[in-house]
């Protein structure tokens, strides 16, 4: 090749060691002039032309979509492929390893994360409203992240996947939040996030999009800001109803079981009492009747021995005793009994 570096290298030693300039090497290519003319240089650029047209690479977690005239003819597999050059088949990438992310009712810093977004501004707010089940409106913003699938579906079976993954993401988190109240949406967010994802899910398989949920994500759900006081006053309320009831049913279950405890106790007892009533009364009876049926055998002795039995009962029991003559007919005797000095027997 006659590329003159002699006197390039001259000029850099000329110009204090400075590299040469780029209108040096555009003129030295002008010089330049191939054997076989112009004609050599029109065969390398269709050659070029032609291998960058066959021949494509696939990186890893990726597929190439093949289409020939814009019909779909096949799915290249990662690695080295070929294809007919000059536009008759036209190859999209699409990566399936690749978590993509659509924000609903507020937008983050997309430094933080890597996927795709997707939603304006413009309209978080109205998609963010929602009306609960109890008629209340509630404010609930949410993440959904995805994968492609199905390359042929996600490509050719939906004319905007996207567009269609967001309206449907819409309105399912809608209906999964119009079967819940205000309380539900604002403490139960991981179960409306797991029901809202199954919905979705099931809708984006029936359009055929070929778009796979990895998960639904609730962020931070609230009531809207000019309400929230009110609101928070009302849950303070029902705090405050809520405790009241706790406190009664405390009450009522300290007081119930102990009024039952004692009715219980009480029926017992009156139970005890009533049968050592009744088998005193038998015992009484059963005893009478064998008084009488002595007394019927031989009732002088069987009165005397009841007599003497009474008052071997009765007399220790008395501290003063009395004997008075049977015969004694006056009272007065019996006036002064009370001043005697010692006890008669």
């Amino acid at each position: 090749m006659a590329w003159d570096w002699e006197k390039l290298n001259r000029q850099h030693n000329q110009q204090g060691g400075v590299p040469p300039q780029m209108d040096d090497i555009v003129d030295q290519l002008k010089k330049f002039k191939p054997p076989g003319g112009s004609l050599l240089i029109i065969v390398i650029i269709v050659a070029l032309l032609l291998g960058y047209s066959v021949f494509f690479t696939i990186e890893s977690g990726s597929v190439g979509v093949v289409q020939r005239f814009g019909k779909f003819i096949r799915i290249a597999e990662p690695g080295p492929n070929f294809k007919l050059p000059f536009g008759i088949e036209k190859v999209t990438k699409v990566r399936q390893d690749r978590v993509y992310k659509e924000e609903f009712g507020f937008q983050s810093d997309r430094k933080e994360y890597g996927g795709r977004y997707s939603g304006g501004a413009s309209d978080t707010a109205n998609i963010s409203l929602m009306l609960t089940g109890d008629l209340n409106v509630a404010v609930v913003p949410w993440i959904v992240q995805y994968k492609i699938k199905d390359p042929y579906d996600y490509l050719f079976k939906v004319k905007d996947a996207n567009g269609l993954l967001r309206d449907l993401s819409e309105s399912s988190m809608r209906l999964v939040v119009g079967d819940r109240s205000i309380n539900e949406v604002i403490t139960k967010r991981d179960e409306i996030a797991v029901e809202a994802q199954r919905v979705l899910q099931e809708e984006l398989d029936k359009a055929e999009t070929g778009i796979n949920v990895v998960t639904v994500e609730m962020k931070k759900t609230n009531v809207p800001t000019p309400v929230q006081a009110s609101f928070n006053e009302v849950n303070q309320a029902t705090q405050e109803k809520e405790k009241m009831i706790y406190q009664a049913r405390e009450d009522y279950n300290k007081a119930i079981p102990a009024a039952k405890g004692e009715a219980e106790r009480t029926i017992k007892a009156a139970e005890g009492y009533s049968l050592d009533r009744v088998n005193r009364a038998q015992g009484d009876a059963a005893r009478f009747n064998d008084q009488y049926s002595e007394y019927v055998k031989a009732k002088d002795v069987t009165k005397r021995r009841l007599y003497l039995e009474s008052l071997n009962e009765l007399l220790p029991k008395i501290n003063r005793k009395f004997i008075v003559d049977a015969d004694q007919r006056n009272v007065l005797p019996l006036l002064n009994l009370g001043n005697t000095g010692g006890e008669s027997k």
